[in-house]
């Protein structure tokens, strides 16, 4: 048991969050911004996988981010997703991700994709009930692999988020 939680009930929390990170994706890849931007919770935190480091702070602020980029064509795959319940209304939720993207076809048209794709990342997320269901309060994503094929970077320690220390 979790903070009195039944085995059900915890089980069924796991449910609601994969959900809500399933439909996140979907909701992405459909480019449906004002439906994205309303699985965040109105003072949510989310930073891009290409941005870690750089928060966008509440939902209408999020919401503006994501209408503010170009049109693309893409396609999130999802998986490794573990959530963690902290009780009855918090959960911490960690999942891989997988980007592939091009530029944005016309009719009819299949994309042709972007050099740099796949991209491969995570996310890990902090989510709480709310009247309307389960939302992330916090959205943090990282790239595993950086893009393109050129010369590496010099080497830095690993990320925390893997559990090593440099």
């Amino acid at each position: 048991m979790t903070d009195g939680l039944t085995e059900d009930e915890r089980r069924a929390i796991e449910a609601d969050c994969e959900r809500l990170i399933k439909r996140y994706v979907n909701l992405n890849d459909a480019q449906d911004w004002q439906a994205v931007a309303d699985l965040y919770t109105e003072d949510a935190r989310f930073a891009r996988p290409s941005k870690p480091g750089e928060f966008i702070e509440g939902r209408a602020a999020i919401l503006a981010s994501f209408l503010a980029r170009p049109p693309r064509a893409q396609r999130h795959a999802i998986a490794n997703i573990v959530v963690d319940v902290d009780g009855p209304a918090a959960a911490r939720a960690f999942s891989v991700i997988v980007l592939y993207q091009g530029e944005a076809a016309g009719p009819g048209e299949m994309p042709a994709m972007s050099a740099d794709s796949p991209l491969v990342g995570t996310f890990t997320d902090k989510l709480v009930l709310t009247d309307g269901g389960w939302r992330f309060a916090e959205r943090v994503g990282g790239l595993d692999f950086r893009p393109g094929r050129g010369p590496a970077p010099a080497a830095s320690s690993p990320p925390e988020r893997w559990g090593r220390r440099g």
